[in-house]
């Protein structure tokens, strides 16, 4: 299964305007929930995250694994979005990634960027939205295994 994943409002949540807290990497860590729900996901369903953060490109791969691992998240698999050199908006980023790969229907993709509602209908069903002042619950998990078994 493949997640695109990305990281504010999601693995860090908004906390109005109070910074988040940062661990010795310098990123920001993540919410306990939302590292517990991911790490079930990877586990449950031999996931491989995708990157689609606006951070992707600060941090090469094996120092993203390191700063998931450092939270609690066990990534075996990680990849990223391509840069985004052309600042294009999620929505297109996440288009452009499926013009240009093959994917089954085992995929989803947690962002709490409300334009991602304007996916086409195919990848829409995927779409699990989050609140970005709470991130990823245990409650998107049940929504995801929804979405998995129906997307067959």
């Amino acid at each position: 299964m493949l997640i695109f994943l990305d990281i504010d409002g999601v693995m860090v949540p908004a906390k109005g305007h109070k910074a988040p807290d940062f661990l010795k990497d310098g990123f920001a860590a993540f919410s306990s929930q939302a590292a517990q729900t991911l790490d079930r996901l990877i586990k449950e369903y031999n996931a491989t995250i995708i990157l689609t953060t606006s951070h992707k490109s600060n941090y090469n791969l094996a120092e993203w694994k390191a700063i998931f691992n450092a939270r609690g998240v066990d990534t075996r698999l990680i990849a990223s979005l391509p840069a985004n050199t052309q600042f294009l908006s999620r929505k297109d980023e996440i288009l452009n990634w499926f013009s240009r790969n093959q994917a089954d229907s085992n995929f989803v993709i947690i962002d709490d960027d409300t334009s991602l509602n304007a996916l086409p209908a195919k990848l829409k069903k995927h779409f699990v939205l989050t609140s970005s002042y709470v991130g990823l619950t245990p409650a998107h998990f049940e929504e995801i295994k929804t979405i998995l078994s129906s997307a067959g």
